[in-house]
This record gives structure tokens, sequence and C-alpha cells, in this order.
């Protein structure tokens, strides 16, 4: 691989080699948001050849017609100018004083997780709407547990647990 991105590689935030889709680490893919390698689908983490979304068969037209969150469109890398760095990172990328800043590149489950930090609650219930939804593939590819959006963590008399935000809710918390 060359750098963050794949061998003649098309797709934006792709570090796959040969790959068209976007948001991809896996091989040969023509998918989006993919690690399964020689995928056509979206969201694949298994090598297959057959159209898919979740590793689930899956019409293109049904995909296509599918409301896609924005957050799933991140960038690998971020210009940061000379006034938003930190001490440590003008330290660790000296030639901030001649370009007035530095690109800082992030690997693709960190993009992947800053972008989802800012999913709003439409945003999220768009992903759960997506042909074949399926949180274990996503967490696979992404590195995020969905289902721990749904949670509030409480922490009483020394002990810590997760509750449903709706029982947040009712415990007025």
């Amino acid at each position: 691989m060359n750098n963050s991105t794949g061998y003649y590689s098309t797709g934006h935030c792709s570090t796959g080699d040969y790959s068209t889709g976007h948001c991809s680490t896996g091989y040969r893919s023509t998918g989006n948001w993919s690690t399964g390698h020689y995928s056509v689908g979206h969201f694949s983490t298994i090598d297959y050849t057959g159209f898919g979304a979740f590793n689930e068969p899956c019409t293109p037209t049904n995909w296509d017609e599918a409301v896609k969150p924005n957050f799933l469109y991140f960038d690998l890398t971020e210009w940061v100018s000379e006034n938003e760095m930190s001490d440590k990172e003008k330290e660790e990328n000296p030639t901030y004083k001649t370009t007035a800043g530095y690109l800082k590149v992030y690997e693709y489950r960190e993009a992947f997780q800053a972008s989802y930090a800012k999913a709003s609650d439409e945003e999220i219930e768009q992903l759960k709407a997506l042909p074949n939804f399926d949180a274990e593939v996503f967490k696979e590819i992404s590195g995020i547990d969905i289902r721990e959006r749904d949670k509030v963590k409480v922490t009483a008399n020394g002990k810590t647990v997760w509750i449903s935000k709706e029982s947040a809710k009712e415990l007025g918390l």
C-alpha cells in the first residue's frame, strides 16, 4: 500500500488496493465501507462476488433508494492551521513554520469513529434503516458498537451499570 491509500484506488478514504469503493479497506472491492476482498456490495466483511449489504444479498435498487447518513462520508486527512496546533503537534511537525500548518492523517477506524461521534440521532436511525443492517458487521468494520449509544452509564453506591435511555428518562436522569 502507498501511505494511507491503496494503489490504483479510485475511491475516497480507501486503503485497499485496486478498490473503487469509498471508505473501504478491502482489496479489489467496488462497494463502499467494506473490509472484505473482491466485494461489490456495501458494509461487507466477507469475500464474495455478489452484490449485497452487511454480508447479505441486496438489490442495487434497494441500496440506492436507502437514505445514507452523512456521517458515513468522512476524510482520512485534515489540514490543521498553525494557530490550531498544539505544542506537541508543532514539535512533531516542524515544517509547520513554512507551511503554516500540517496535514493530520487519521487511521480508518479513528476517522470513522470521530465522524460517528458527531452524528445526530436521526442519522443513527438512517444507519439502522439501511438494507440488512447488522450491528455486529458494522462494529467489525468501524469499531463502533451502536448499541452503546442507546444506553446511559449510571454510577451509584460505587457500582456502574448501563441502562437504556428510556429507563434513564423514567428515573429522571
